[in-house]
């Protein structure tokens, strides 16, 4: 017998995370925010963007992210800053209207404001 145990739960984020890259910016941090996000039921898919980066400042500094507003489809945008840098992450989602897609944005927004 082993000190292991096997905990089934949510789907992390590696099944949903895709794309021509899955480099996230923040390191750990940006990385739990995304598996976050991941867990919610109704997303299907996260797609990173290119990271810009604005002005020569030095690395590091504050971690934020927000949920954007969606599109017609219900598709939303994570957007994560941490410093000079920042990156868009589709989040390709189960609904079909602008409406669902409201809903889910608020619902993944408390969650990632209550930590």
């Amino acid at each position: 017998m082993t000190d292991t145990v096997n905990v089934k739960g949510p789907k992390n984020h590696g099944s949903k995370l895709g794309g021509s890259h899955t480099t996230i910016i923040g390191g750990r941090a940006g990385k739990k925010i995304v598996s976050l996000v991941g867990q919610h039921p109704e997303v299907k898919k996260i797609i990173p963007s290119v990271i810009t980066v604005k002005g020569k400042a030095n690395s590091g500094g504050m971690l934020s992210a927000r949920i954007q507003r969606p599109d017609d489809r219900g598709n939303l945008r994570l957007l994560i800053s941490h410093g000079t840098s920042f990156q868009e992450l589709r989040l390709v989602t189960t609904v079909g209207s602008f409406g669902e897609g409201e809903r889910i944005m608020e619902e993944i927004n408390s969650l990632l404001f209550d930590d």
